[in-house]
C-alpha cells in the first residue's frame, strides 16, 4: 500500500509524518506549534490531501467532493466541485466536510481556501465548529458582502441559523487566488475569532458558549471551492474534560 510523506513546505510536515493514501489522514503526534502558528497548543490533526481520495472525512454528500490537482508544481487539494444533494433539517449550509475523529473544545484551525464560484454578493466559503449533529453547530460564513445572512459567525441551534457576530468586516475580499483563514475558539469565555489573510487583526469576533466542543470542518453554503493544509491545534475533547 502506497505511503505519502508531506512536503517540507506543508504545515503537515511534523516529525516525518506519513499518511496512508487509501485510508485518509492520520492524526499527527502532538508536536508543539510555534507562537506564530497559533500558539503553543499541540497539533492534533493535519491534512494536506496529497493522495487520490478524500479518505475518512464526513460529508453531507460525498459525490460533491474530490481530490483535485492544481498549480505548478502540482499540488493536491480537497475540492467541493458541485452542489451537494442534501437538505438540512433547518436553514443552514448545504455543503459540509467534517475532519475525521476531531472533537475539540479550545482550538486554533488554519486552512488555505480558494473560492471557485462566480463573483456575487453571497459568494462564500464556510468553516464549521462545535458540530454536534445536523441541526446543532456553529459556522463561519465568509461572504463577499455582509448582511444578516452573509459574512458572519452563525449559530445553528435547532432552528434556522442566527448571526452572533459582535464585529465583522463589510465583506470578504474574494479573488480567484488562494487565501489563508484562521479560526480561534476559547470556550471558557466563549471567544470566537476569525482571521482572513491578515493574521493580526480579526475579520470577525463573537462570544458564545452554546456548544463547548464538537467537530470541525470546511465547506460552503451553496457555492464551490477548494481547501488545503487543514491544521487543528488544541486538545481533543474527552468526557472527563467536560
Amino acid at each position: 500500500m502506497k505511503l505519502h510523506a508531506p512536503s517540507r513546505s506543508s504545515p503537515c510536515w511534523v516529525g516525518l509524518l506519513l499518511v496512508l493514501a487509501s485510508a485518509g489522514p492520520i492524526p499527527i503526534a502532538e508536536e508543539r506549534a510555534s507562537s506564530g502558528d497559533g500558539g503553543d497548543a499541540p497539533v492534533i490533526f493535519c491534512d494536506d490531501f496529497e493522495r487520490d481520495e478524500p479518505g475518512k472525512w464526513e460529508f453531507t454528500d460525498r459525490a460533491a467532493w474530490r481530490i483535485a490537482t492544481v498549480g505548478e508544481p502540482k499540488n493536491r487539494v480537497l475540492e467541493q466541485f458541485q452542489a451537494s444533494k442534501y437538505e438540512p433539517p433547518v436553514r443552514s449550509p448545504l455543503n459540509i466536510a467534517l475532519a475525521p475523529g476531531v472533537d475539540v473544545a479550545d482550538f486554533t484551525l488554519d486552512v488555505r481556501v480558494r473560492s471557485t464560484a462566480r463573483d456575487y454578493g453571497h459568494r462564500d466559503l464556510c468553516l464549521f465548529f462545535g458540530y454536534q449533529d445536523p441541526s446543532h453547530f456553529y459556522y463561519i460564513h465568509l461572504g463577499k458582502a455582509a448582511d444578516e445572512h452573509a459574512n458572519s459567525i452563525f449559530l445553528v441551534d435547532g432552528k434556522p441559523r442566527v448571526s452572533i457576530a459582535e464585529s465583522r468586516t463589510t465583506g470578504t475580499n474574494w479573488t480567484d487566488s488562494w487565501h489563508k483563514v484562521r479560526l480561534v475558539r476559547q470556550v471558557e469565555n466563549g471567544t470566537i475569532l476569525v482571521y482572513f489573510d491578515d493574521m493580526e487583526r480579526p475579520a470577525m469576533t463573537a462570544h458564545d458558549r452554546t456548544f463547548l466542543h464538537g467537530k470541525v470542518g470546511v465547506g460552503s453554503f451553496d457555492d464551490t471551492g477548494m481547501f488545503d493544509d487543514f491544521t487543528v491545534r488544541g486538545e481533543r475533547f474527552t468526557a472527563a474534560a467536560k
